[in-house]
This record gives structure tokens, C-alpha cells and sequence, in this order.
């Protein structure tokens, strides 16, 4: 299935029905009086988070979705049926913004939470209500109202404890493949990675979703590569793992880019707990003394870890401080 993590929908709530206008009429009872009942209510629309969606290509392609009018009243004091709600089942993970402001209607960050994105019109009173000691035979009754229809764009950012960032073919895939059961494309070209994948690590007792995106590069602020796109998946996550390819020349200015990209995409993002991952300690001679000659160039103060995610050399030790710092 295709990962779409972007949509945009219209929503339409239903209107209420109009009451009715009725009197009783029946044999031998000269006074009957009115008994028109209320409309229906109209039905509202919905949003509903589901662990088992994981992408928005419903509402991609259907983006108009309607629910229906209330039934209007009848005689007998009979009110109209309630027009049915309809109920979008959306991913975990999925922020409701305005369609014309922007602003957030929800986020639907758990399992089953629920958002009213329309609400459906009042019915209408019937000829009942109206009646009175002066006005006995009253004709009057009210409309239904109209349901409100509305815009709205959905995000989507997936939820995982743990993201993976860096230069294309610094080895996000081959570890998350590593560590994980996740199976994302590995080969040696650039943008292997297209698309989002998460993988639950498990140390001991204890497990953490990790999310790896696709590569990013100098520019990618001005659409060089795949550009941000994907960055908001690391959103909610509480810890960065920034890879580094230990055997590429440039290795320090890479890392420098992709941190300068990073800052330029979102502060609060860059803020985030980073700690650098130096990959392929098997291909480099010497490996660990040139991470710390990496780490004095790039003046690093908070942890780094030297792994090969090819051998797996080092992976379960990093496992380890990623657990031990969640836990906190």
C-alpha cells in the first residue's frame, strides 16, 4: 500500500428535518388539536483514530464525505428519525488542522480518541410546541438547521520514541534493520528510503518504537533531495539519533549540514536530545580513535556511540543507553 501521510477532506454534516404542521383528525372527537412532531437532528461527522490504519490514501482519493438529514416530523406526534453520523477512521498519529486558518482541531495521538469535525443540524419543533390557551389550532412550525461544512487538512506523524536522521546511505536502514525486525530497503544508492518505517526494538524487558525517514541533504530547506517532508515523523519522538558515516571523507561536514538543516526546518526539533551515531566501523581502519577525532572537530558534548550496523557490532550497547535514557 502507499504511504500517504498528507490529504485533504470536506466534510459535510446532515440537516435536521423541519417539523411538521399536523392536526388530529379522527371520528367522533370533535377537538383534535395540533400533533405535528419534530424533525430529526441531522448527523454529525466524526474522526476516530485506528492502530491498524496506517496511512491517509483513503482520503486522498475521497474527499468529500457527507452524513445524513434528519428525517422530518410527522402527524401523530411523531418526531423524525436522527440522521446516521458518519465515523473517519484515521491512523494513530493524525493532526486535524483548518482548512482556511490552520489552526489544530485535534490530534488523535491514542488508540479509539474521537473528534467532532460537524455537527449536525437541530431538528425543527413541530406544531405542538406552539400551541396555547389563545392559539389553539397554531400552524406555525420551525425549519430544520443546517449542518455545518467544513475544511480540513490531515498530517499525518507517525509515533515512535526514538528517530533515526542523516545523510542518505549513512546506514539508518541497515540499522533499524539491525536491531529491529522492521525490513526496509537497503542498497548502495542514494534515497533507498522513500518512505517512513518503524520497528520495535526490545532490551530485556523493556522495548521502543524507532522510526528511520529518508536521507536528507545540504538544501534539502530549498527541495534539494526529497527535502523535509518526512521530518515531521520525528515530531513526537523523545530522542534523535543522528547517523554519521564514519568512512566518507566528508564525514564532519555532513553531520554539520544535516544539524544546519535540521535547525532550519524546526527549533524545537534541533532542541531535542541528538546523539551522534558514527556507522560502518567495519570498512575503517582504526575506527574509534578517528570518531574521536570526528567528535573534537564537531565539538560534541553529548553522547556518541561508534557501531557497525552491518556486523551489528556495538548495536546492543546502543540499545541499551536508548533504553536506560527512555526510561528516565
Amino acid at each position: 500500500m502507499k504511504f500517504i501521510d498528507e490529504a485533504k477532506i470536506e466534510v459535510h454534516a446532515g440537516k435536521g428535518g423541519d417539523g411538521a404542521a399536523t392536526f388530529r383528525r379522527e371520528k367522533y372527537i370533535r377537538y383534535g388539536g395540533p400533533n405535528g412532531g419534530d424533525g430529526g437532528r441531522g448527523g454529525s461527522v466524526w474522526a476516530r483514530a485506528e492502530r491498524n490504519v496506517n496511512t491517509l490514501i483513503d482520503y486522498r482519493f475521497a474527499r468529500i464525505h457527507r452524513a445524513e438529514d434528519g428525517a422530518r416530523g410527522m402527524g401523530s406526534d411523531c418526531n423524525g428519525r436522527g440522521g446516521k453520523d458518519v465515523e473517519l477512521v484515521m491512523p494513530v498519529g493524525t493532526l486535524i488542522r483548518d482548512g482556511e486558518t490552520g489552526d489544530l482541531v485535534a490530534d488523535l495521538a491514542r488508540h479509539g480518541e474521537r473528534a467532532l469535525l460537524a455537527r449536525g443540524g437541530e431538528g425543527g419543533l413541530g406544531n405542538v410546541h406552539f400551541k396555547s390557551s389563545v392559539n389553539r389550532a397554531p400552524r406555525q412550525f420551525t425549519r430544520g438547521a443546517p449542518g455545518e461544512s467544513r475544511r480540513f487538512a490531515l498530517e499525518l506523524r507517525v509515533l515512535a520514541d526514538v528517530g533515526l536522521l542523516g545523510a542518505p546511505n549513512a546506514g539508518k536502514s541497515s540499522l533499524i534493520r539491525a536491531v529491529s525486525s522492521a525490513r526496509p530497503k537497503v542498497a548502495d544508492y542514494p534515497f533507498t528510503t522513500l518512505n517512513p518505517s518503524l520497528g520495535v526494538v526490545r532490551v530485556g524487558d523493556a522495548s521502543f518504537v524507532i522510526a528511520d525517514i529518508p536521507g536528507l541533504i545540504e538544501g534539502a530547506a530549498e527541495g534539494a533531495g526529497l527535502g523535509h517532508q518526512f521530518l515531521r515523523h520525528l515530531a513526537r519522538t523523545r530522542l534523535l539519533l543522528h547517523l554519521v558515516d564514519l568512512s566518507a571523507d566528508d564525514a564532519a561536514q555532513s553531520a554539520r549540514a544535516i544539524a544546519a538543516e535540521l535547525k532550519k526546518y524546526d527549533a524545537a526539533l534541533y532542541r531535542k536530545p541528538r546523539w551522534l551515531i558514527f556507522n560502518k566501523i567495519d570498512v575503517v581502519p582504526d575506527a574509534k580513535a578517528r570518531a574521536e577525532r570526528l567528535v573534537r572537530s564537531l565539538r560534541w558534548q553529548r553522547p556518541w556511540f561508534a557501531i557497525s550496523a552491518l556486523t551489528g557490532e556495538g548495536c546492543a550497547a546502543l540499545c541499551k543507553a536508548v533504553a536506560k535514557e527512555l526510561a528516565r
